[in-house]
C-alpha cells in the first residue's frame, strides 16, 4: 500500500485493513447532500431532453462527453481514497452509470466485474457515487464479505430481461446469506470495492430512481491483456507504461468533437465486452 500524495483524504489505517479483509468500504462521505444534488440536476437536465441516459450511449463513460462527470473522476478527495489503495500514478479506465427506476425490474446478478475485463491482475477500484439515496428497499448494492480473496471464478453468461450486466453474467459460486452485506449509502457518499468481490443488486422497489456513478481506477502498470485497444484517462500521477490510450478530456459538454471521441472509443470497449458472444451491444443493457 502506497501513501505518497500530500493530499488529507488518505484512507487511515484501520479503513485500509477493513478494506483489504472484506474487498469492500462504505459508507464515505465525499460530497455534500447539496453537491451530489447538483450532480444529479445536471444528469437530469440532460435526461430532460434526450431521455433517460440508461438508454444512450452515453451510460458507458460519460466522462468523455459530460464535463462535470470528468471534474469529477478527478475529484481530489476521491483521488486521495484510490492512492491510498493503487498508489500514486492513477488511470481512469472506465464509468458508468448505474440508474434503477421505480418497479423497473431492473437488478445484477451475483458477479466478479473482473470476468470479462481484460486487465493484466486484478488490482482495480471501483468507486460507486451514490446521487440519490442508495437504500435495500431501491435496489442497493450487496457484496459478498472477503470473497475478493477468491481466485477468478467461472461465470455463466444469462443475457436475461432486466439484468443490468452486459451478459447477465452470474458467478458460478452459492452465497451464504450470513456473509452477505448491504453497501446503503446517503447522496453524496461513496463505496469503494475490490474488482474481484462477488456482488449485484436487487430491483428497485422505492418510490424514487436510484441513481449511481461507479468509476473503475488502475494503477498506470496495469496492462489490458485480451487483444483489443483499450483507452483511460490519466487522473494523477505519470504514466510511464503507456499500456492505454490517452482519453481527452471534454472542453464542453456533448460537443461534435467530444461525441465523436466517445462513439470511437465506446466501440472499441464494447468489443471487448462482448468479446466471444456474438452479440452487439443494445444500450440500456
Amino acid at each position: 500500500m502506497k501513501n505518497t500524495h500530500s493530499g488529507t483524504h488518505h484512507l487511515p489505517h484501520i479503513q485500509l485493513n477493513q478494506y483489504e479483509r472484506d474487498g469492500f468500504l462504505s459508507p464515505i462521505r465525499v460530497f455534500s447532500e447539496q453537491e451530489a444534488r447538483e450532480l444529479r440536476v445536471q444528469l437530469e437536465t440532460y435526461e430532460a431532453t434526450h431521455g433517460s441516459v440508461m438508454k444512450s450511449p452515453y451510460r458507458n463513460k460519460p466522462h468523455l462527453v459530460f464535463k462535470w462527470v470528468a471534474e469529477v473522476i478527478r475529484n481530489p478527495k476521491i483521488l486521495d481514497l484510490v492512492e491510498s489503495v493503487l498508489g500514486p500514478n492513477l488511470l481512469v479506465w472506465g464509468t458508468n452509470f448505474f440508474i434503477k427506476e421505480p418497479d423497473d425490474g431492473t437488478f445484477i446478478s451475483w458477479h466478479q466485474d473482473s470476468t470479462y475485463w481484460g486487465l493484466s491482475r486484478p488490482d482495480v477500484l471501483t468507486v460507486w457515487i451514490a446521487l440519490s439515496p442508495s437504500r435495500r428497499s431501491n435496489g442497493a448494492m450487496k457484496m459478498m464479505r472477503g470473497s475478493h480473496q477468491l481466485e477468478q471464478l467461472p461465470h455463466t453468461d444469462t443475457f436475461e430481461e432486466g439484468n443490468l450486466l452486459t451478459r447477465g453474467q452470474k458467478v458460478d459460486h452459492e452465497v451464504a446469506e450470513e456473509d452477505v452485506a448491504w453497501i446503503e449509502l446517503q447522496p453524496g457518499e461513496v463505496s469503494l470495492h475490490h474488482v474481484r468481490i462477488i456482488h449485484g443488486s436487487e430491483p428497485n422497489k422505492g418510490p424514487d430512481r436510484r441513481v449511481g456513478l461507479a468509476i473503475r481506477f488502475v494503477p498506470t502498470d496495469v496492462s489490458q491483456v485480451n487483444g483489443v485497444k483499450d483507452y483511460a484517462t490519466l487522473v494523477r500521477g505519470r504514466d510511464d507504461y503507456r499500456h492505454f490510450q490517452h482519453e481527452p478530456s471534454p472542453e464542453q459538454t456533448l460537443g461534435l468533437t467530444e461525441r465523436s471521441v466517445h462513439t470511437q472509443i465506446a466501440d472499441e470497449s464494447f468489443k471487448l465486452f462482448y468479446q466471444g458472444t456474438g452479440r452487439e451491444p443494445k444500450f440500456g443493457d
